[in-house]
């Protein structure tokens, strides 16, 4: 299936669909003699795993990972490692009642013009389910840049019309939202369990610092370090928008205002983000995702079957009324793999 890889040197290609036997990643370009655990995979699996709290899906699935090639003896081998997710707690069943019908803000429609053929349970391959595989990847890449210094964290920024006014690292893994702001999700949740109580669903931003980062990567045209970012989260399908730096706020600044100057120290602002020609400039990294609410609702909604004809859908099974807590470490992940990717690449210019 095109469009299942993501990356050039450090690559991935995800597998599986969410009511499937499994789920999975292979992972190419990793340096063989590196020492990697399951464990250490696990750990970001965990952070995205369903069933986690009041605010995300019930489903129980504990997304153990197998570790089935390119690793020997606790180390790499420098060959294609394939990590896979088997599907424990896949409820088909409930999707029985829609399958002849397209679900409001779903692929269901376009898969099946692009195809002519769509796996109705839980959406299939485009199904959220087939972040675990990115996730898993992810945590490969995430290792490799701590040992060059970089630092990846993202967390809720807003959900539900609350707006996070601190950022406080140390509070995101201790409350259900991953919010950077505690105050702020002790106010998020009772919104969004009320939301989930009604049916109905909620989206929010999440934003992104990454420290460490050399300056140097991307290039200058296409394969910009935002532009391989912004795909990277636009690939994920609760993604709607995508901004870097100051973003659209830069539409009310001036020149004078938004130019980052520099002296002896470097660079005094940074209203860039981070990055200058789509070249990294050494300084934080900075970017923010708009997240959709959840398509899957449990309110009735009107919508056309197969035939073409005018029906109302509620869609049952076990959805997040709030996308956020869980994108968090998947888009962790992936900025985790477009990185490590654009360390390759910037190494091999120098061999």
């Amino acid at each position: 299936m095109p469009g299942s890889s993501f990356g050039h040197s450090f690559r991935i290609s995800t597998f599986g669909e969410s009511h499937g036997g499994a789920v999975g990643v292979i992972v190419d370009g990793v340096k063989p003699g590196l020492p990697l655990t399951v464990e250490e995979i696990q750990e970001q699996l965990d952070r995205r795993k369903p069933g986690q709290s009041s605010v995300t899906t019930p489903r129980k699935e504990l997304d153990e990972v197998h570790i089935m090639s390119g690793l020997f003896e606790g180390k790499t081998t420098g060959t294609s490692i394939l990590l896979i997710l088997y599907n424990k707690d896949a409820i088909p069943a409930a999707y029985d009642d829609i399958k002849d019908k397209f679900r409001p803000g779903h692929a269901d429609f376009t898969f099946l013009k692009k195809y002519g053929i769509r796996d109705f349970r839980g959406s299939g391959r485009a199904s959220g389910r087939e972040t675990a595989g990115r996730v898993a990847g992810g945590a490969i890449a995430r290792k490799i840049l701590i040992e060059r210094g970089v630092q990846v964290t993202a967390y809720t920024k807003q959900a539900a019309g609350i707006k996070c006014e601190t950022i406080d690292i140390d509070v995101i893994e201790k409350n259900p939202m991953r919010a950077c702001d505690m105050k702020a999700a002790s106010e998020m949740v009772p919104l969004i369990e009320k939301l989930a109580e009604e049916g109905d669903s909620c989206g929010g931003i999440v934003e992104c610092r990454i420290t460490g980062v050399m300056a140097g990567l991307g290039e200058p045209v296409f394969d910009k370090i935002e532009a391989d970012l912004a795909k990277a989260m636009m690939s994920l399908g609760a993604v709607k928008g995508f901004e870097v730096g100051s973003g659209f706020n830069c539409v009310d600044m001036k020149g004078s205002e938004h130019n980052d100057p520099m002296d002896t120290n470097g660079f005094k602002t940074n209203n860039a983000g981070g990055t200058l020609g789509g070249i990294t400039t050494g300084e934080e990294i900075i970017f923010r995702i708009a997240v959709k609410p959840t398509s899957s609702i449990s309110k009735s909604q009107q919508t056309v079957n197969l035939k073409g004809e005018e029906v109302t859908i509620k869609t049952e099974g076990r959805h997040d009324p709030c996308i956020c807590p869980r994108i968090v470490p998947v888009v962790e992940a992936m900025a985790c793999l477009v990185l490590e990717d654009h360390y390759k690449r910037q190494e091999s210019l120098h061999i």
